[in-house]
């Protein structure tokens, strides 16, 4: 009898889990870790979105079971959002889903679009979901290097070419997690063009798509004239709101693929809870300027970093969106690998970062950094940063000699 089953079989090891167990040892015996290892915003969800969950949870009612696709609300409050935002038009009980995350209505989309051995094109570096949502649904994963996002795009035509069977699936990811890449509109209007010239299916994720810099918002795949004939974006309230552990994202866009969606849904769950969707309904339609607030934080945290750090001895390219920064290994330390960097750094320095290689293998080189430490906190990293650097010949003399002595 095999220990494990099908699908945990396909799934491998969870790449962060060694630096965690690390960071845990290490916050065991008292010391103190500046974490920039995961992307789980730090500021509070903004007041009037949590006054209107507390009102709502008091009514006797709001305890029933909810709608799997979300409360029409809800829907009609992301349809707003995306008819002011981008301009474009969603019709809210055909081409809106909400879920429970972005990252529940990923893998439930890649769940109810996949059949065994359909194939994805899907970029790497990525986040994990990604592909192994696909993977889990039974598809395969056709990776396509994505250190820029047009080098991605023309590896794509390279991909459909190479592909038997033909891909079904293409997976767009702008502002990108892990790289923090941005794209303008004539991306978009590419990608769309090469989608319905193969017959692909599109999923934008755009979980960052409030969280930029430099007076850039990003923009919709769905602004692209007939991009609802193929795509669907994926959008949530967890950055833009702060709202990460409410669990409230979206998916809008080619009702075939809602409906698809919403179909699976309807087997799988009764929807968040309904005070979490009137709360999400409030954020959607309320006041934007705690956006800007949460925004200009996640700025100034960029800048301090950037500069912090390069006044330690490393350069990091200033992210223009995102949450993140992805910074390319230390020179000294390159040869040593995001792997063994990052889990020296902790050891060495009580700085937690994510190693690139936990994104797929063309994320080898980098680390990813979270903009989830205050500037006092990002100050005193950038301290630990530079005394590590100084001593970087001791300490991979004494990692190497720890594993030569395994």
């Amino acid at each position: 009898m095999t220990t494990d089953f099908h699908r945990i079989r396909r799934l491998p090891p969870y790449v962060f889990e060694e630096v965690n167990k690390i960071k845990a040892r290490l916050r065991g015996q008292g010391v103190d870790i500046i974490d920039f290892g995961m992307g789980n915003p730090d500021m509070p969800t903004p007041k009037h979105i949590v006054d209107k969950m507390v009102e709502t949870a008091r009514d006797p009612k709001s305890g029933r079971y909810s709608a799997s696709k979300g409360i029409i609300g809800l829907r009609r409050a992301m349809a707003g959002y995306y008819g002011r935002r981008y301009g474009v038009k969603l019709d809210p009980d055909r081409e809106v889903i909400a879920t429970l995350g972005s990252k529940e209505g990923f893998a439930n989309l890649a769940n109810a679009l996949t059949a065994p051995g359909d194939v994805i094109i899907c970029p790497n570096p990525a986040y994990p979901i990604h592909a192994f949502g696909f993977i889990m649904a039974g598809g395969v994963i056709r990776h396509v290097p994505a250190l820029s996002p047009e080098e991605y795009l023309s590896g794509v035509g390279r991909a459909v070419r190479h592909s038997v069977p033909p891909p079904s699936v293409l997976i767009l990811s702008y502002p990108s997690n892990p790289t923090a890449q941005w794209v303008d509109l004539d991306f978009y209007k590419d990608a769309i063009q090469l989608a319905k010239k193969h017959d692909l299916l599109v999923i934008s994720d755009v979980a960052y798509s409030e969280i930029y810099f430099d007076d850039n918002p990003p923009p919709s795949v769905l602004q692209v004239d007939g991009a609802k004939d193929c795509a669907v974006e994926v959008n949530s309230l967890s950055k833009t709101y702060a709202m990460a552990g409410w669990r409230v994202g979206m998916v809008v866009g080619n009702e075939r693929m809602c409906s698809a969606l919403a179909r699976v849904k309807s087997y799988l769950d009764y929807g968040a809870f309904t005070p979490i969707q009137v709360a999400a309904a409030a954020a959607l339609n309320g006041p934007q300027d705690c956006v800007d607030e949460i925004r200009a934080t996640y700025k100034s945290r960029r800048d301090t970093l950037v500069k912090s750090m390069a006044q330690a001895g490393w350069d990091i390219p200033s992210p223009p969106a995102s949450m993140f920064a992805w910074a390319p290994i230390p020179e000294q330390f390159r040869e040593a690998g995001s792997m063994l960097f990052a889990k020296l750094l902790v050891e060495e320095a009580g700085v937690a970062v994510a190693p690139g290689a936990g994104f797929g293998e063309y994320g080898e080189g980098y680390v990813r950094i979270g903009l989830v430490e205050n500037e006092q906190r990002i100050r005193q990293a950038a301290r630990n940063v530079k005394k590590f650097l100084a001593n970087s010949g001791e300490i991979l003399g004494r990692a190497h000699n720890a594993l030569a002595a395994q």
